[in-house]
């Protein structure tokens, strides 16, 4: 059977090699042994444990990758098939990586969410092998005659084959015909033997000796903002409030907070995270910095969630209604903008499930309750949940909560430190959750070791916290970024926050604005979901002493912050970070994971890298580079020669090409090897375009 592939308006998937679908015949596809002829091993898409599906998003572009290879000096080819959702099938040619593994690759954009069937084919090409012998044979005068008939031969099969285009087997039959011709000396036979036209015929229409078919093999392919998106957190509490003449602050409600959405969007940020948006607990509450004598006035810290008022499925009364919640929502939406909430599975002291489920709990000897702990930190105001008296119970009222917060509108849950609870719980829920309402993306706040971390995410969790606010360095970070794109990517998504009202750290304490501007030039380029909290933009950098937390940290109290002033006084960050969002928005090469290289520098603080989407690949069919030189010492200013291998982008060693600065606008001439100046108290990150030639 021959098929021809959909139109590229209605295939669900980009390709530059995309094949004609064509069946194996069943006699070729080898399965009567375990070795077949062209041996097939180490698949991927795949993950290194488990029985874990690997994933993607819409629109991302996976390299997918298998060994092969066969005895002797004869050629092979390599093949992808794959089956969409919605029952597409497309076939891809593969190429050899250039690594002497026999490692081959083909680059997909697959456009369709759900589940994605795929499986490798490999066999002897005969074309390859012809093409090769014939090149270095009839080039040093040895058996040409045989070489010629051989070829002949080969294109007459080939030409025969009814699912040619007429045009291809005419071409085929006048090649083998002039092969054949006595008067046609070796060199003009050496022309046809190296003809790409010829070869482009038989890549996609390869002549197969053997055939070997790999296993069925699943990818699930999720909604793009699960792995792509700008964060911005806020405190809805803090938004709008205002101080009384008494001196006590009266809350922000949804209402007030949604008068924040419009700066929000104009930053460029297309999703929103509230911390909890609950009842908070009286008992124990803690006091401005973590102090444990809270007064009248004190709001206490959301993260205690639960009180007289209700629990998980409540708003605060401060906030509104759950009425008011949904209007935020909608709001949110028509700024294009999505609500992600947090879901903390703890409970403050005087919440409704600890006299109705104190089996939910851990009991000490003394009869009391465990509080949450983080040693040395205690969290007096917050008891943990114990899974091990009740599972049963605790998934059942979870999945009602999580259900009653999406029939709100929400689709992303940023979820509150999910590695101290059952990883098992985690599968389960998502898998159940996803199940009804596929679109729903969970986020993983798991500042844990890389075990666990990675394991919640190959449980289900569609992004991840990870390690980047400590990966300062040049040597730290070009360690960390490649690791993301190239050995995690099959499963874990990371969403590299710049800070939290958790985490402020050395880097930021006392790096100045510079460090400011840095790591958020990195987190906006290096991959494609990052987040910023609250107050970034004001460079608020003093911390608790001994910690790593704000001063007068937001959790415990109200910020009453001057936004609109600040930039008026230019006295802000917003500026900065809509140009890098806008700059995200418009180059589609930032908004892939597994698409970046490092390339050096001779500085040891001069980090260098770029990121690179094929004109075949890419939703506008146009190619697009950008290169991102960082400055990350933000005490200094950086004179270095930095070295590009231009390859990655289609331009030879040597050969110049136009960039621009899309933070500044300046336009420079590059090559493989350029000089810089990077001085990080005015211009410590250059984004650069690489333009293509008129």
């Amino acid at each position: 059977m021959v098929t021809t592939t959909r139109s590229p308006r209605t295939r669900p998937w980009r390709s530059a090699s995309a094949l004609p679908v064509r069946d194996i015949p069943a006699w070729q596809a080898e399965r009567d042994t375990a070795a077949r002829r062209v041996p097939l091993a180490k698949p991927s898409p795949a993950l290194p444990w488990g029985d874990y599906r690997p994933k993607a998003f819409e629109g991302e572009v996976v390299p997918f990758r298998v060994t092969a290879f066969r005895e002797g000096h004869d050629r092979i080819g390599v093949q992808l098939r794959l089956f969409s959702p919605s029952g597409d099938e497309s076939l891809h040619r593969l190429d050899p990586l250039e690594d002497g593994f026999d490692r081959w690759e083909a680059q997909v954009a697959l456009l369709e969410q759900g589940i994605w069937r795929f499986r490798f084919e490999s066999f002897g090409d005969e074309f390859a092998t012809w093409e090769h012998a014939a090149s270095l044979k009839i080039a040093a005068g040895v058996d040409a005659p045989l070489m010629r008939e051989i070829g002949a031969q080969l294109f007459e099969r080939a030409g025969a084959e009814k699912g040619r285009p007429a045009a291809e087997r005419r071409s085929l039959a006048a090649a083998a015909a002039s092969l054949r011709d006595a008067g046609l000396d070796d060199a003009a036979a050496l022309a046809i033997v190296e003809d790409p036209a010829i070869a482009a015929f038989f890549r996609h229409r390869p002549v197969m000796a053997l055939a070997t078919v790999g296993d069925d093999l699943e990818l699930l392919v999720e909604r793009e903002r699960a792995g792509v998106g700008a964060w911005y957190e806020f405190f809805p509490r803090s938004e709008g409030a205002r101080r009384l003449k008494d001196g006590t602050v009266k809350s922000g409600t949804f209402r007030t907070a949604a008068k924040r959405l419009g700066a929000v969007a104009e930053m460029g940020f297309d999703v929103l995270y509230l911390p909890p948006i609950h009842p908070i607990g009286r008992l124990n509450r803690k006091g401005p910095n973590n102090t444990l004598d809270a007064g009248p006035g004190d709001p206490g810290s959301p993260w205690a969630i639960g009180s007289a008022e209700g629990g998980h499925d409540t708003v605060h009364p401060d906030l509104g209604t759950l009425a008011d919640f949904r209007s935020f929502v909608r709001a949110a939406g028509r700024e294009g903008i999505e609500i992600a909430l947090d879901l903390a599975l703890q409970a403050a002291p005087d919440h409704p499930w600890v006299a109705a489920h104190p089996e939910w709990f851990t009991t000490l000897p003394d009869g009391s309750i465990a509080y949450a702990e983080n040693p040395p930190k205690k969290y007096q105001d917050i008891y943990p949940v114990n899974f091990d008296n009740d599972p049963v119970g605790i998934r059942e009222e979870v999945l009602r909560v999580v259900r009653h917060w999406v029939a709100q509108g929400v689709r992303i849950f940023r979820v509150d430190n999910p590695h101290t609870k059952p990883l098992q719980f985690w599968e389960w829920l998502i898998a159940t959750i996803n199940a009804e309402n596929p679109d729903v993306v969970f986020l993983a706040e798991a500042f844990t070791r890389p075990a666990p971390l990675q394991s919640l995410a190959a449980a289900g969790f569609q992004q991840s916290y990870t390690y980047f606010t400590w990966r300062n360095t040049k040597a730290e970070l070009e360690e960390f970024l490649s690791s993301l794109a190239h050995e995690t990517a099959d499963f874990l998504r990371p969403n590299l926050f710049v800070n939290t009202p958790d985490i402020l750290t050395e880097y930021l304490q006392y790096g100045g604005r510079a460090a400011y501007r840095i790591r958020a030039a990195i987190a906006a380029t290096a991959a494609p979901t990052y987040g910023v909290y609250a107050g970034y933009e004001h460079y608020e950098n003093v911390a608790r002493p001994g910690s790593e937390e704000n001063i007068d940290n937001e959790k415990y109290e109200y910020k009453l912050r001057d936004w609109a002033g600040a930039i008026e006084r230019g006295d802000s960050l917003a500026p900065f970070l809509r140009r890098l969002n806008e700059i995200r928005r418009a180059h589609p090469a930032l908004r892939q994971l597994r698409n970046l290289s490092i390339h050096w520098s001779d500085d040891d603080a001069i980090l260098v890298y770029a990121k690179h989407l094929d004109a075949g690949l890419s939703p506008d069919g146009r190619s697009d580079t950008i290169i991102v030189v960082v400055n990350t010492d933000p005490h200094s200013v950086r004179q270095t020669m930095v070295h590009l291998d231009t390859r990655v982008w289609d331009v030879e060693p040597g050969e110049a090409y136009e960039v621009e600065d899309l933070v500044t606008g300046a336009r420079w001439t590059w090559s493989d090897h350029n000089y810089v100046m990077l001085d990080a108290f005015t211009q410590p990150v250059h984004i650069l375009h690489v333009k293509e030639p008129a």
